[in-house]
């Protein structure tokens, strides 16, 4: 008796998800290093910091919104906006702010204490997600956006002693924590802003990501004319090659990052993906504190725990009931290019 075929690579749902796992981790992780390498190791002989973070987010988006066209291109799908284009624009302002906020808090805040903070956006996407979407949600999602919360702010108001800030003498806890609650709130009216379109708008997700980046891209490059900073900018990384490197290798992973995850909520659903950013983010703090030497305090050690055993006990939690609202909120939305993911 013949054995039945193999099945075929298509439906190996074990290579899938190496597939769908690695480039995520691998993209993202990549992308973490890199960010707080351009914004924190100074560059050259002198050791010249780079402090145009718009400009940052210019390279992200042009790279990101070329790599959209072509994919609508190659698929033969129309290029209509499908959405009123101020829409567009007013998503791309809030996006460029969240990014921005998000670089320049690397320059008063480590990398590890900028990436547990950002697992607090629950709290603003709930805010946000009530007054736009009029949404409700249950106590477990206070509870639970409470409890990481809570880590979080253990992390970010008892730092260890000798992480230092190469731009202030010290990390500057006040400066830190307004920038990354600027983040948090343009991030979570960034979510929720763009699910109120998927839901309103007929779009596919590759027209949401070219509109939404090229209307950034034209937002940053004038932004960087009036403060005066694009040929700064062009100046320092045309004296600094490793510099240039950096960023251009920086723009493609967050680019590649987009396929994989939008790859993954397809394949296995959002509850998922929540699941291996979740583990992402523990993984990019890891590899931080031992690339750039960052030492942990035992309040920042417990911090950490509550916020990813929070995390974590909500995923288990889905597991055995429909996907909360709140996680619809986040994770549909993860799909739309983000300076971070």
């Amino acid at each position: 008796m013949e054995e039945p075929p193999s099945p075929p690579l298509k439906d190996n749902k074990l290579l899938k998800g190496v597939f769908a796992v690695g480039g995520i981790m691998s993209t993202l992780v990549i992308y973490g290093i890199l960010q707080e390498k351009i914004m924190r190791v100074p560059y050259g002989p002198n050791k010249d910091y780079f402090i145009y973070s718009l400009f940052l987010v210019f390279c992200n988006r042009i790279t990101t919104s070329a790599v959209s066209s072509g994919v609508l291109l190659a698929s033969k799908k129309a290029l209509d906006p499908v959405a009123p284009l101020h829409k567009y624009c007013i998503v791309s302002v809030s996006n460029i702010l969240t990014t921005t906020c998000q670089y320049e808090a690397l320059k008063y805040v480590s990398f590890p204490v900028q990436t547990l903070a950002k697992c607090a956006k629950m709290i603003p996407v709930m805010i946000w997600g009530t007054i736009i979407m009029q949404k409700k949600y249950k106590g477990q999602d206070y509870f639970l956006a409470f409890l990481v919360t809570l880590g979080c702010s253990l992390f970010i108001l008892y730092p260890a002693e000798g992480d230092i800030s190469p731009y202030r003498g010290g990390e500057s806890t006040i400066w830190g924590v307004s920038l990354m609650m600027g983040y948090l709130g343009f991030d979570g009216f960034t979510s929720t802003f763009q699910d109120k379109l998927f839901k309103g708008y007929d779009m596919e997700i590759h027209t949401q990501i070219f509109y939404t980046t090229v209307c950034s891209c034209l937002l940053s490059f004038t932004g960087l004319i009036i403060q005066g900073n694009l040929l700064m900018a062009i100046d320092f990384v045309s004296r600094h090659h490793d510099c240039f490197f950096d960023i251009a290798l920086l723009s493609t992973v967050a680019t590649a990052s987009q396929f994989f995850i939008s790859y993954t909520i397809r394949t296995f659903g959002a509850l998922t993906f929540a699941t291996i950013m979740t583990t992402r983010q523990l993984v990019s703090i890891l590899l931080s504190c031992l690339w750039f030497g960052h030492p942990l305090s035992w309040e920042q050690c417990i911090g950490a725990v509550i916020v990813f055993g929070g995390l974590y006990a909500r995923s288990f939690l889905n597991t055995k009931k429909k996907p909360l609202t709140l996680e619809n909120t986040e994770n549909r939305t993860s799909i739309s290019p983000k300076g971070n993911p």
